[in-house]
């Protein structure tokens, strides 16, 4: 069985009988004859009810027609992701896309590269989708098995302390990285840029996880706990009930654009150099 003897038969389906089939399938008559029988001797069945006037399907084809319609949908895609991947860039990320300048990037993406569509795309995984084939490149901050995939640091990101807004500390302008450690720390296993590796072994806070920014951000909002995370979140995800305040006296956090060695897209650099052009912009 070939996907042509299932085009031939959603063709005569669609279009209502074998000479309008062979029209819309650009062949002759005979030959969607003998294509539709070559299907029915493959499948041991017979899949259309003929008669002078119409031309309706079996039991067994209303079956095949509905398989049928699906293979050719994935197949078409199959054959549109293969024919089009040039002419789109597909952006992972976990959370936080390029924080403040994600906006800008996509205009300026729009501008210089007409020709290739840019998406982005939000995954829950610690490559942003990279390592499950989602997207083209990915934004990451977090650490990554640098053998698989190639990368670019494009800019560096201060980090926040984060808490509930009737917390005692948000009147603070700045939290001391010390201070923490009085405090429960909520973070992230899967994609959290923060680890208590912060602190020394023997002055560290307690800590709590979870695995999902939006429940990450919730349980902040209780007031039981608190966060660090790199300032792009701030700009991505600022909401009632949560502040962000700088964090002091802490490394800032690198942000790394990364992709497949074997198998970079056509417009990798392109997309290096123009988030790397935007993190140089700070002011």
């Amino acid at each position: 069985m070939e996907l042509r003897h299932l085009r031939c038969l959603v063709a005569i389906i669609d279009a209502g009988g074998f000479t309008d089939a062979a029209i819309d399938l650009g062949i002759s008559q005979a030959a969607v004859s003998r294509t539709i029988a070559s299907l029915e001797d493959s499948l041991g069945v017979r899949l259309l009810h003929r008669t002078s006037r119409s031309v309706v399907p079996t039991t067994a084809g209303v079956q095949v027609l509905a398989r049928a319609r699906k293979v050719l949908a994935e197949a078409d895609n199959l054959i549109r992701e293969a024919t089009t991947g040039h002419t789109r860039l597909r952006i992972g990320h976990a959370w936080s896309a390029m924080g403040r300048h994600t906006a800008e990037y996509q205009r300026r993406w729009a501008a210089r590269h007409p020709g290739i569509e840019l998406h982005l795309i939000r995954t829950n995984s610690a490559t942003g989708g990279l390592a499950e084939g989602l997207c083209d490149l990915a934004v990451v901050r977090t650490a990554f098995d640098d053998a698989r995939f190639a990368s670019a640091v494009v800019g560096q990101e201060r980090r926040y302390c984060v808490m509930a807004a009737d917390d005692p500390w948000a009147t603070r302008r700045a939290i001391p990285l010390a201070d923490i450690r009085s405090r429960t720390l909520l973070l992230d296993r899967r994609t959290g840029t923060t680890t208590a590796d912060l602190w020394p072994p023997d002055a560290r806070p307690v800590v709590e996880y979870t695995q999902d920014i939006d429940d990450w951000l919730a349980m902040i909002a209780t007031g039981r706990s608190v966060g660090i995370t790199p300032e792009s979140t701030a700009n991505q995800y600022r909401r009632d009930g949560i502040v962000f305040r700088r964090l002091r006296d802490a490394a800032p956090v690198a942000v790394h654009l990364i992709w497949r060695r074997h198998d970079p897209h056509p417009a990798t650099h392109a997309a290096v150099a123009l988030l790397t052009e935007l993190y140089r912009q700070r002011t």
